[in-house]
């Protein structure tokens, strides 16, 4: 009977800390080259397909800024409360990936691949947008906020 319980508190722990590892919460943004905080972004998970909007831009100036540079249907719309990760799943060939999907970058208006990576059992995450293979990109670490 022990080990019955201790089988299923184990259970319980490993599926709760798979849990945390999961995309999925509210994150904040992290410029990887100048190591300023930019912004809020809530992950969410819709039937296993991830995406990410912009919650709170953390620059009092930015407030009111729009994707000027965009391209798609995002040009001239507000940043705030813009998609910006879109069709991200579970990587079949890594269990720790999320990818498949795209990020764009609001201040140049560029979408790259993307790749989700949480570390540090799920307190962090880095984000690596690229062009062509993950090699040839640049990663942010995002830090888990809720």
């Amino acid at each position: 009977m022990k080990s019955l319980i201790a089988a299923a508190v184990l259970s319980l722990v490993a599926n709760l800390a798979m849990a945390q590892a999961s995309p999925a919460g509210l994150w904040k943004t992290i410029d990887d080259e100048t190591k300023a905080e930019k912004s809020l972004v809530r992950v969410s998970d819709t039937g296993g397909v991830f995406s990410a909007v912009i919650e709170k831009l953390l620059d009092p100036a930015k407030q009111d800024a729009k994707c000027d540079k965009c391209s798609d249907d995002r040009k001239d719309k507000p940043v705030m409360g813009m998609t910006i990760l879109r069709d991200v799943k579970k990587s079949s060939s890594d269990a720790e990936l999320w990818d498949g999907g795209e990020i764009l970058d609001p201040n140049n208006g560029k979408v790259y691949k993307v790749r989700l990576k949480p570390v540090d059992g799920g307190k962090k995450m880095e984000v690596r947008g690229y062009i062509g293979m993950p090699m040839l990109g640049r990663t942010q670490t995002w830090i888990r906020v809720e």
